[in-house]
């Protein structure tokens, strides 16, 4: 049975960084595709990045392009979402996602399995 369980988020102000992590279990995460999205109160759930351990670049959603890094780490089946340069934009629950394949979604629909989310809140 596949288990994603984030964690890192916490407050912090505009301009600072966090790094969340998503710890994976249940599979060989080789050959899946892993993804963080985020959801705002009455927003829809959005993109952010993805990541596979089988593709040399991972994908990010333009707003976060140069402010966020993903990365894996095989040895411990955890995936990371580094985020600089946060903005009050960038409140909103973090949800780490995967998908098996080596394609890279954009679209929550396309993913699997999901962790429970890890509150991110940036204040002013």
């Amino acid at each position: 049975q596949v288990q994603l369980v984030e964690s890192g988020g916490g407050l912090v102000q505009a301009g600072g960084s966090l790094r969340l992590s998503c710890a994976a279990s249940g599979r060989t995460f080789s050959s899946y595709v892993m993804g963080w999205f985020r959801q705002a109160p009455g927003k829809e759930r959005e993109f952010v990045a993805a990541f596979s351990w089988s593709r040399s670049s991972p994908f990010y959603a333009d707003s976060v392009k140069g402010r966020f890094t993903i990365s894996g780490d095989n040895a411990k089946n955890t995936v990371y979402l580094q985020m600089n340069s946060l903005k009050i934009e960038d409140t909103a629950v973090y949800y780490c996602a995967a998908r098996a394949g080596r394609l890279y979604y954009s679209t929550a629909k396309e993913y699997d399995y999901w962790g429970q989310g890890t509150q991110v809140t940036v204040s002013s």
